[in-house]
């Protein structure tokens, strides 16, 4: 084994020499006060390499000058002892300490002093060039790995104290049946310095060992609450990791904590490609790995598909365009670039991976793998990719992963965003080696466009889809560049945009829970929310779609008939925005769009005789009387669809559409009276020389009618001679049988059906 003072090579440059000298003079000053600390006293005299990366690093980073002032004795072992076995011993010493802890308090503290440790041991091993990029990566994984199983063991030994566990249960393992999936970049053990842990936590209750009386799904979800705040409290030695339990499926309507079954369900019935691309690098973390790994083995289908379909491929495009929205990201620059998300960022390079793993890794299982690294190095290997873009690519990743963490030690903030303060920017190239921000931005625009470059190249193979931004929205959160996206657009609430389309893709509504209407969804909904863009109030016009789609028992005939006829768009997205009564009706009756595919139809209204056709066609079929008017309902509301649908293309005048309702108005209304006189003489018989009239009265009379316009009429009548009875079983005289006729007609007209009024 060699000392961590022997093993380093690089130091960055000095930012702030007055501030490192001050604090590497009382970091000094408290190792000679302890006599155990003598030794790092001593070398920090007698190296000058130890003192040139302290002092260096204590210029540019307050976060690791406070570690190391804290705690010096700490300082004083990551110098001093081999930094592969201090992690390793650290490890077990806190599993050993942990399984002591009385309560949460303690257990809290031990954990975030263990952080503390790693954070200042894995910090100066990066800086110091100690250990590489990819071992400062993975050692941040290993240890978020060894907090989250000491803090479940320790949850499990609580509960197990607590009487909680069936004493019959095998006790051989500390938990059971409970596992925590590791994902994003801890799942493929490249954490960086400050970032959140992304976790998915499932359970399977038959191998839980938990008392019978305990419900397990509130158990857990209680359980997985607790370790939650174990890891992210704020307290008086800080916090562990924050912790995003956001990944699991449908966040927005399931407990913290699933089911295996659950689990399966979810995935086999609603799973999203953009979910297959976020399992590749899942892996068991913590908890019950025997439970973990065979769940995560029954997943592999999902994950890897043998063809690509349609819909991943359309996927593929919006992943891209969710993180930094390729056609209308700003260029490539130095101050407040995102190398996270940002055009030839960190994401650009993971995304170029995994979109090659989603196309080929159900074919070919040595590309399931998690590591971005790794599978750069195999993409080259199996001729998917040139020898020369893995190569350039590494680089550029290692080079950005390294810049990202010198950002987010200066604070222990995650941030990803190069400051545009230029102080602030000096501070960055110092801590990650240049001379000076030229050098520093030199070396980042060049590996920003090398990554830029191969990118565009991959997606160039394949079609591009619309202009308007592809949204496979994460179960987390949406990304910057995608709220930016909507914003252009003209959204003013993006959030909400977002997870209404969250709600669509995760299968939430009954319309989209089927696969095939997933897909067809996918297809058309960046042209559609570019159609939205252009009506007055894309907001309100997306918020309507949304109710409509809520409301539909299936979605797969209007998502289908909109995937294939793009033109239909922009009037959609207007019936959205200004006419959500019309909207609804869409939902209910999607086959009205058939007739708006007709090239005639927006030239010319229905007849008289064509309406009087329609109508009768309609009632024609009616079983009884109650089924009539229900048909009448139908076929009035969906020509009264199609009125709306022409006024709102522009293709017909309000004094046109007038009349047009008018016509409808009357068509149904002399049909439905030959019906109601009908069903009068079935029950009453006729009324010798009688006849009645319906007058239409203001806007109908006028023929000046709306939509929404109310219909007022008068009825006359006249029949033979004072006395008359009608001539049936249940004879009625005159005016008795024309107040019952008058009465059945504004009931055939107004009465609520199951088809409405």
């Amino acid at each position: 084994m060699t000392a961590f003072f022997e093993r380093i090579t690089l130091s960055p440059l000095v930012y702030d020499a007055a501030r490192g000298a001050d604090a590497l003079d009382t970091l000094t000053n408290s190792l000679r006060a302890a006599a155990d600390l003598a030794p790092a006293a001593a070398l920090l005299a007698e190296a000058p390499k130890v003192r040139a990366l302290l002092s260096a690093t204590f210029s540019g980073s307050p976060y690791l000058t406070s570690l190391a002032l804290r705690d010096p004795s700490t300082l004083a072992e990551c110098l001093l002892r081999d930094p592969d076995a201090h992690l390793a011993e650290a490890r077990k010493g806190l599993a050993e300490a942990v399984a002591e802890a009385q309560n949460a308090r303690e257990a809290m503290a031990l954990l975030r002093r263990f952080k503390h440790r790693i954070a200042l041991l894995t910090g100066l091993a990066d800086l110091g060039g100690v250990w590489s990029t990819e071992a400062t990566l993975s050692a941040m994984s290993v240890a978020a790995d060894t907090v989250l199983e000491q803090a479940t063991a320790f949850l499990f030994r609580k509960a197990r104290e607590a009487g909680q566990m069936n004493p019959q249960a095998d006790a051989s393992s500390a938990v059971q049946g409970y596992f925590v999936i590791a994902m994003g970049k801890l799942g493929a053990f490249e954490l960086n310095y400050s970032s959140d842990i992304d976790i998915i936590v499932f359970y399977d209750a038959e191998r839980a060992g938990l008392r019978p009386d305990i419900e397990p799904s509130t158990f857990f979800v209680r359980l997985t609450r607790e370790l939650v705040r174990l890891l992210q409290e704020h307290t008086a030695d800080g916090y562990v990791f924050r912790t995003d339990l956001r990944l699991r499926p449908d966040p927005g309507a399931t407990q913290i904590a699933l089911s295996t079954d659950a689990g399966h369900i979810y995935y086999e019935s609603f799973g999203q490609n953009w979910e297959r691309a976020a399992l590749i690098k899942a892996r068991v973390a913590a908890g019950d790995g025997e439970a973990g790994e065979e769940f995560l083995h029954q997943l592999a289908p999902f994950i890897w598909r043998k063809y690509l379909d349609f819909a991943a491929v359309a996927d593929i495009h919006a992943m891209k365009r969710r993180v930094h929205a390729f056609k209308g990201h700003g260029a490539i620059a130095v101050e407040g670039h995102d190398i996270k998300l940002g055009r030839g960022g960190i994401r650009d390079i993971e995304f170029f991976a995994q979109t090659q793993q989603l196309i080929a890794g159900g074919r070919h299982p040595e590309l399931r793998t998690r590591g971005t690294i790794e599978t750069l190095d195999r993409l080259a290997s199996g001729g998917w990719i040139t020898p020369e873009a893995a190569r350039e690519l590494t680089g550029a990743y290692l080079f950005l992963r390294r810049i990202e963490n010198r950002l987010q030690m200066i604070g222990d903030q995650q941030t990803h965003i190069i400051p545009d303060d230029l102080t602030e920017l000096a501070r960055v190239a110092a801590l990650s080696g240049f001379a000076d921000t030229n050098a520093f931005g030199d070396g980042l625009i060049a590996e920003l466009k090398r990554v830029e470059a191969h990118y565009g190249a991959l997606f160039e193979k394949l079609p591009e889809p619309s202009s308007a931004p592809r949204l496979v929205v994460q179960a987390d959160e949406a990304d910057p560049a995608a709220l930016a996206s909507l914003e252009r657009l003209g959204f003013h609430n993006p959030q909400a945009a977002i997870a209404a389309i969250r709600a669509w893709q995760s299968g939430r509504y009954a319309a989209t829970r089927s696969g095939r209407a997933r897909e067809r969804l996918t297809e058309f909904l960046p042209a559609l929310l570019d159609a939205f863009s252009r009506t007055a109030e894309p907001d309100l016009a997306l918020a309507t779609f949304d109710k409509v789609i809520a409301e539909m028992p299936a979605g797969v005939q209007l998502f289908s008939l909109l995937a294939v006829n793009p033109s239909l768009l922009r009037l959609i997205a207007d019936i959205m925005g200004t006419a959500p009564r019309l909207a609804h009706i869409i939902g209910r009756r999607p086959r009205l769009l058939d007739a708006v595919l007709d090239p005639g139809f927006f030239g010319t209204v229905p007849t008289p005789a064509k309406l009087k056709e329609l109508v009768g066609n309609a009632l024609a079929e009616a079983h009884d009387y109650q089924d009539a008017l229900d048909r009448a309902r139908i076929v009035g509301r969906e020509q009264g669809f199609l009125i709306g649908v022409r006024v709102i293309s522009g293709t017909l005048s309000a004094r046109q559409a007038g009349a047009a309702y008018a016509g409808l108005a009357e068509t149904l209304i002399e049909a439905l009276a030959g019906r109601v006189e009908a069903e009068l003489v079935r029950q009453h018989g006729r009324m010798a020389g009688g006849e009645a009239a319906v007058v239409a009265m203001g806007k109908l009379g006028g023929r000046e009618m709306t939509a929404a316009s109310d219909l007022d009429l008068i009825i006359v009548y006249d029949y033979a001679g004072e006395g008359a009875q009608s001539d049936g079983a249940k004879s009625l005289p005159g005016p008795q049988y024309y107040a019952r006729f008058t009465q059945r007609l504004i009931a055939a007209l107004s009465a609520a059906t199951v088809e409405g009024s």
